[in-house]
């Protein structure tokens, strides 16, 4: 991945169970966060879909498609910068789906 610090359409997001960090839309609960998700096939637990990263047996936090607004890869480790990115803030039109050249 060439850009790893740049937000990522969710139709592009890797389903296949590496945890990526997402945006979470904002809603009556809250502002927009950022989460650890990754993508689970299903299990005795719970079915398909995105899932936090802190879920476990017993306790399981599903997301569904839209409530995720975009992604990207879990950045290296870098000690110099210790937060997690902020929320994509932007309309779902504008860069986050590509704008060409």
């Amino acid at each position: 991945m060439d850009e790893p610090d740049r937000w990522r359409n969710m139709a592009n997001a890797p389903k296949d169970g590496s945890r990526i960090l997402v945006t979470i839309r904002s809603s009556e609960q809250g502002p927009a966060e950022v989460d650890l998700a990754y993508w689970t096939n299903g299990d005795q637990f719970g079915g398909e879909g995105w899932r936090a990263s802190d879920s476990s047996p017993g306790h399981i936090i599903e997301y569904a498609e839209p409530e995720l607004k975009c992604w990207m890869p879990m950045p290296s480790a870098n000690l110099a910068s210790s937060s997690m990115p902020s929320p994509w803030e932007g309309d779902d039109d504008q860069e986050l789906y590509g704008s060409g050249i």
